[in-house]
């Protein structure tokens, strides 16, 4: 078989474009280097196959070359390069993952999830991982989703959750929770919210946890961030604009240079979850957080994005990024809680000083009042104060 030269000849192209590419954006010498040596055999591998160009980045060929090269880590490097490409216009599509798609009821959760929550891809995949499992277990065991029973959700947990770490079972119990509510609330397949019954160990021995901050741990928490280190600075100015504004982790992640006037003390935030954008004032604190940040951390770069790696190549974080930068600097403050506790506690305030529901819900950016009515937990102070007429 005679190979096309010019096919080898474009990849002997790209391969030190992609190179070039990395050194440009910073990469580590080590990644580098590794990388090279990989796309090198790579290289070698599709000359010695004779590998049209069409079919050069497809998982057929990587899987193909992962077996016989036997190289660590070698997709990697490959999936790089496609993605590379596909970016300069030079193939149609990078290597993808085929994702199986599921029976109609999953695949409109799902659906239903992304929109709803605005999650970044990744939780979306986690999401797919687990119903694609219990899925699986229904089918093994004939059982329909409009018989559900809690003992059968216990028994799929059982066998299904055990060989996963703390984390990742706490994300799959969170992730087939929303199902079963959802199949409870939005489709009435089930008779009850059976997600309610999913509880872990920390919940289970807290029946009613707490989901928003008290002063003193507001205190506390501000307190952990006096470490002027360039991730302290970042996750500062994220926290204050969770706790002042009450904004989502995607929407922090979604924010832009452009969208704040220092001049003007506000902020426009364009895409909320409620498609309805609006225009919040910066509290001073808040500004100083968000000047600290720039000056003193934010990368050098023509990005627009306000928040952005650390790492070359310099991209705008994620919605993941967000709430895992939030979460980790609360529990070096001993706060077991998560990066929507300064949303529920930004709720908490407005409810405080006596904003009536409706104004909570456009600050919130809620589309439905029922939304913000489920959100919000009772000011146990202002309800004494309103039902008992006490002086607290």
């Amino acid at each position: 078989m005679v190979y096309e030269l010019s096919v080898l000849e474009q990849l002997k192209k790209a391969i030190p474009d992609y190179l070039l590419w990395m050194i440009s954006n910073g990469y580590a010498n080590s990644t580098f280097i590794h990388y090279e040596q990989v796309l090198n055999h790579f290289l070698r591998f599709i000359n010695q196959r004779a590998i049209p160009w069409d079919a050069i980045f497809t998982l057929n060929t990587l899987k193909d070359f992962q077996e016989e090269s036997g190289l660590t880590h070698a997709s990697t490097p490959v999936r790089g390069l496609s993605r590379y490409l596909f970016q300069q216009n030079r193939i149609p599509r990078p290597i993808e993952k085929p994702i199986q798609r599921l029976p109609e009821i999953y695949e409109e959760y799902l659906l239903y999830y992304e929109k709803a929550r605005q999650v970044h891809h990744l939780n979306i995949l986690r999401a797919r991982n687990t119903l694609s499992a219990l899925n699986c277990y229904f089918e093994e065991l004939n059982i329909d989703l409009s018989h559900i029973r809690i003992e059968h959700v216990d028994d799929f947990l059982l066998k299904y959750n055990a060989r996963f770490t703390a984390t990742t079972r706490q994300n799959q119990r969170s992730n087939l929770r929303g199902f079963l509510r959802y199949l409870y609330q939005d489709r009435e397949i089930l008779r009850r919210d059976l997600g309610s019954l999913i509880i872990g160990a920390p919940l289970f021995g807290q029946a009613k946890p707490p989901k928003f901050l008290r002063p003193h741990e507001v205190k506390r928490l501000f307190t952990s961030l006096s470490t002027p280190s360039p991730g302290s600075l970042r996750t500062s100015a994220m926290i204050h604009l969770g706790y002042t504004l009450g904004l989502r982790p995607k929407e922090i992640s979604l924010i832009r240079l452009d969208d704040i006037s220092f001049s003007q003390r506000e902020i426009t935030i364009p895409d909320r979850k409620s498609n309805n954008p609006i225009k919040l004032p910066l509290p001073e604190v808040t500004i100083k957080a968000i000047a600290g940040y720039i000056v003193g951390a934010r990368p050098e770069t023509n990005d627009r994005a306000l928040f952005l790696t650390f790492r070359a190549p310099y991209k705008p974080i994620s919605p993941g990024s967000v709430s895992h930068d939030i979460s980790t600097a609360m529990r070096k403050a001993n706060l077991p809680s998560s990066a929507y506790w300064l949303r529920h506690t930004y709720a908490q305030n407005l409810l405080q000083t006596g904003a009536s529901i409706f104004e909570i819900k456009q600050m919130m950016g809620h589309d439905k009042i029922q939304t913000t009515q489920r959100y919000l937990h009772i000011y146990t102070q202002l309800m004494r104060e309103v039902l008992f007429d006490e002086t607290l």
